[in-house]
């Protein structure tokens, strides 16, 4: 991999990273302030039927993920694995489409249900 390579690499991994951390801390509060609140997961699930700004927010979440942890596993394929290039790279980038194909169809399921 060449430097170019690396420092995108590097980059895109600490900027999906920091998305992460406040996404997941934004649907952390959300959760413990709704079930607090006495929200069973149906009535969850019911205020988010329609809402744009609930399938905005978790396909960001589902977006961020997918590519943070395809980038984790090319990383984790060359060093661990040895697998150099195109072969790691196709590996990370399979799973990544995965992650974010599931993902997105789970927020579909969620909003448009």
């Amino acid at each position: 991999m060449s430097g170019v390579a690396g420092a995108k690499r590097w980059y895109w991994q600490r900027l999906t990273a920091m998305a992460l951390a406040v996404l997941v801390l934004v649907h952390l509060a959300t959760m413990v302030l709704a079930v607090r609140g006495g929200l069973s997961a149906a009535e969850i699930l019911g205020r988010t039927r329609g809402s744009v700004l609930a399938g905005a927010f978790y396909s960001a979440f589902v977006l961020a993920a997918a590519v943070h942890a395809s980038l984790g596993l090319a990383t984790i394929a060359e060093e661990w694995l040895r697998l150099e290039g195109r072969p790691a790279r196709a590996l990370a980038m399979a799973f990544g489409l995965a992650v974010a194909v599931l993902g997105l169809r789970a927020v579909w399921a969620v909003v448009a249900g």
